[in-house]
């Protein structure tokens, strides 16, 4: 666990008791994150941590070092591409997968949603509740523009809520009117919050739980494997985002002109 105390791109993250923020920078996996967790939103948190000397913050990570999986590092560095079909350079069973975790929850419409419609495709998977009171907003009009500009119906993404008792599918349609979101390209998902907690950590590898989640959005390709992320309030690094997006939904094309299938 590393706590920054020069570096501003690796300031702790913003928690509640039992939960901590987890960096990874699994270069050599091709998997790359880049964010930070808030609960409740409050985005002056990260601010708070950062008059904690060193000594005391590191003595705090160690009290709730075994509150979560075993934690990646993070960096801001753009994802390198995976070789054509999606092979791997190391062993495939240390990157995250969607089939860690299968999953059917609800959609914005009522309709069930199970993890298995996203094989084949290249999704985005995010964290939000509705009542969030600010950063929750910012994030999804975020991924509202990135949908817009990423006219692809092969490219997919799906929002988890964390508070699912208030986000009913109706709320959750409600809500998704607000970025004037597609149901077919955009799935607001609620269900089990012990299910959405277990899919965040293990599978998205974000922090979250009742009113606490990342403003990351991370990116899986159609094998369904975590090739990285980028937080989603910053422009630069939504940048990154939508170019690592883009290289994932290149990769099939790639493939096939060398003759090779997924």
């Amino acid at each position: 666990m590393v706590v920054a105390t020069a570096a501003r791109s690796l300031l702790p993250m913003n928690t509640t008791p039992g939960s901590r923020r987890s960096f990874h920078r699994r270069r050599r996996h091709g998997v790359v994150l880049s964010g930070q967790a808030h609960p409740g939103c409050p985005e002056a948190g990260a601010a708070a941590w950062m008059l904690w000397p060193g000594v005391v913050g590191l003595a705090l990570v160690a009290a709730v070092g075994c509150a979560r999986p075993a934690p990646l590092r993070e960096t801001d560095e753009p994802s390198r591409p995976t070789p054509v079909a999606g092979r791997l350079e190391v062993d495939e069973a240390e990157v995250p997968k969607l089939s860690d975790v299968p999953f059917t929850l609800r959609d914005q419409t009522g309709a069930e949603f199970s993890s298995s419609e996203l094989e084949g495709r290249v999704w985005m998977g995010a964290i939000f509740f509705a009542n969030c009171p600010g950063p929750c907003f910012r994030e999804n009009q975020a991924i509202a523009d990135i949908l817009r500009r990423i006219d692809d119906p092969d490219f997919l993404v799906v929002s988890l809520t964390c508070d699912p008792e208030n986000d009913t599918p109706e709320a959750l349609a409600h809500y998704a009117a607000r970025f004037e979101a597609d149901p077919d390209r955009w799935k607001f998902l609620t269900g089990d919050l012990k299910l959405i907690e277990r899919v965040g950590q293990k599978v998205f590898r974000l922090p979250v739980e009742l009113g606490v989640h990342s403003e990351r959005g991370v990116v899986f390709d159609r094998q369904g494997r975590l090739r990285g992320g980028y937080h989603l309030l910053q422009p630069d690094r939504v940048e990154l985002l939508e170019k690592l997006i883009r290289d994932v939904l290149a990769e099939q094309a790639d493939a096939a002109a060398a003759g090779i299938v997924p």
